[in-house]
């Protein structure tokens, strides 16, 4: 039987690629978006799904259980990003994409692991990012919804381990998607003290979005990971720089990590 797998946010980026990707393995892929586009540039089914909204949520786990008997693999990758100073960065947007970003990549959970438990069997991939290992300038409250999410799927995997299920993480580095047009940006203010240092940073993010990795590299790794018996819990996918960064956040003292990334950042 092919597996019945639930990619979310699947309407462009990775999501898009892995979902396509894993349609052409021959698996059977729904993909959400909350307004569906039209089916024909989709080589799988996109339904909707709003991870805002409970009843969307549930609805869109329910259809696909009715229509298919099982749900065997979510992928959790619907999210946004943000950008700001923290001083800076109105407080209701830092909610709303922790929203978007943690709570609703657990009600998705939430709605898809009693199925999974009947079925005595399951895997759940919560798309993270190696930005969710440190807390990088300008992008924090980006990384906070990342790390929380990391964490969160640490405590599912053991208490859901004695079910059958398997949940597990895929960080990613910089990938070359839309994602900076569909990011929050605080206003850059003329009269801020961080108006030259945010500037910069904004640059080098867009650039190294649009200099980064094929998604194709994540879709692989997740395929490799869905026919893995016994996965590990965090997965990385990025260049060499950015794993390392996460290994050396470990082993350096703080303050010489931190010199480190305001290096990196021109602070």
């Amino acid at each position: 039987m092919s597996k019945i797998i639930l990619v979310t946010g699947a309407s462009s980026g990775i999501g898009k690629g892995i979902a396509a990707f894993l349609s052409e393995k021959g698996y059977i892929v729904y993909g959400t978006s909350r307004v569906p586009k039209d089916e024909k540039d989709f080589s799988f089914e996109l339904i909707a799904l709003d991870v805002l909204k409970i009843e969307s949520i549930k609805a869109a786990v329910q259809f696909i259980i009715e229509k298919e008997g099982r749900l065997d693999i979510l992928i959790n990758n619907a999210g946004m990003g943000i950008t700001g100073p923290i001083e800076e960065t109105p407080t209701d947007e830092m909610r709303a994409v922790f929203n978007t970003n943690l709570f609703g990549a657990i009600d998705v959970m939430k709605a898809v692991l009693p199925q999974m438990r009947e079925q005595k069997s399951g895997t759940i991939i919560n798309i993270t990012s190696i930005a969710g290992y440190m807390g990088l300038p300008f992008r924090g409250v980006y990384s906070a919804t990342k790390g929380a999410l990391e964490l969160i799927t640490e405590a599912t995997s053991m208490e859901v381990q004695p079910f059958g299920i398997n949940v597990v993480n895929v960080a990613p580095g910089d990938f070359a998607t839309n994602i900076a047009a569909g990011r929050y940006h605080a206003p850059v203010v003329v009269e801020s003290a961080y108006r030259e240092k945010y500037q910069l940073n904004l640059e080098l993010m867009d650039a190294h979005v649009n200099t980064g990795k094929n998604p194709m590299e994540m879709a692989e790794k997740v395929y490799k990971i869905i026919n893995t018996k016994h996965p590990k819990i965090h997965y990385k996918v990025g260049g060499f720089m950015e794993k390392v960064s996460v290994v050396l956040k470990r082993i350096l003292s703080d303050r010489v990590y931190e010199k480190l990334l305001m290096h990196h950042y021109k602070l």
